[in-house]
Formats: C-alpha cells, structure tokens, sequence
C-alpha cells in the first residue's frame, strides 16, 4: 500500500476513533448487546405490500453499506445474509437524538433497526426507521464501495473483507457449506 493511501487510512480510523469515543460519552455501547431480528431482507422484498398493509414493525440487523443524509432526513442501505434493503431515517420519527447518532454511523457499522415498511416515490422498497440500535462500530473502513478488493493477494490476506465487499465470493462460501453439510 502506497504511503499515502496508509495515511488516508490513518486519519480515517482516527476520525472513527473520535466517533467511537463520542458514542460512548452518550452511553451509548459501540459494540452492542443481545439484539433479537424478527424479519430477513429477503422476506421484507418478497412480499412488502404485505407489510404496508398490516403496518407491522419490522426488525432487521445488518451493515450499513451506503448512506445518504439530506437535511433533516438521510437513507442508507443495510445488508444483513440474504441481501440489501433500503432504509429512511428521519428526526420526526426517530427524535433528534437518536437522529444525530444515525448521523455518526460510518459505511460498515453493523446496526439493529426496527421500522415500518413503505414504498419510495422510486418503488424502491424502504424500511421507515423508528429507532435504531448500535450493534458494531466499524473502525477500519471498507474498499470502495465500485471496485471493492481488485488484488488477488490482498483479497486471500484479507477474506473476511471479500466476503463483505464480493456477493458471488460469499454465495460460492454458503453453497460450499450447505454441500458440506450434506454430506
């Protein structure tokens, strides 16, 4: 790694550092506790209107892999084991505290989200977030998010993030364990 990309790298993790310190002077915990899921991205996808109808809450966990944050409002995508799903947080709903800790998330934190479903002006299926809880704090960031891990060497060195950044990669792991666990 070039000098100055370790140096990004540095002042990126110190600013997440800086992040980090500021949750834990909320006391709020950076690296979570128990969290209880009760519906997969998948399900929501499957079937959202069934969701819109009943307004039931959904529970879902998984890493926030974009955000997007406009004024009061901001969108992120999580992606738990079966997929991405969008979702919309704004002060109304959340409260203007929990709403400013939404804004020190980092790409990468892993967060617990409990929020109704509803369909964007795009028809972009949405979860309407209604609190939200700090599973794990990212403090390394992740490759960029176009052409995520392109060396070979680094991606073996560094599985984990392949698995992370690469779909085909993590569905060839789960389809080897599942023949695994067959046999």
């Amino acid at each position: 790694m070039s000098q100055n990309k370790e140096q990004n790298v540095s002042q990126l993790m110190k600013v997440r550092l800086d992040k980090l310190k500021e949750l834990e002077s909320l006391a709020i915990k950076p690296f979570g506790d128990k969290f209880t899921v009760t519906h997969t991205a998948e399900e929501i996808h499957e079937n959202p209107q069934k969701f819109i109808d009943s307004k039931e809450e959904v529970i879902i966990a998984g890493r926030l892999m974009a955000k997007r944050r406009h004024g009061k409002a901001g969108f992120g995508n999580i992606m738990d084991m079966t997929g991405n799903i969008q979702i919309h947080a704004n002060v109304q709903d959340m409260g203007a505290d929990n709403y400013e800790v939404f804004k020190k998330n980092d790409i990468g934190d892993i967060l617990g989200i409990k929020g109704t479903v509803f369909i964007t002006k795009k028809g972009e299926t949405t979860i309407e977030v209604l609190e939200m809880t700090m599973l794990a704090k990212s403090l390394r960031p992740l490759p960029e998010k176009f052409h995520g891990l392109t060396d070979v060497e680094l991606r073996y060195r560094q599985r984990y993030v392949d698995l992370i950044m690469n779909k085909e990669v993590k569905e060839t792991f789960i389809t080897r364990t599942k023949i695994i666990k067959a046999m």
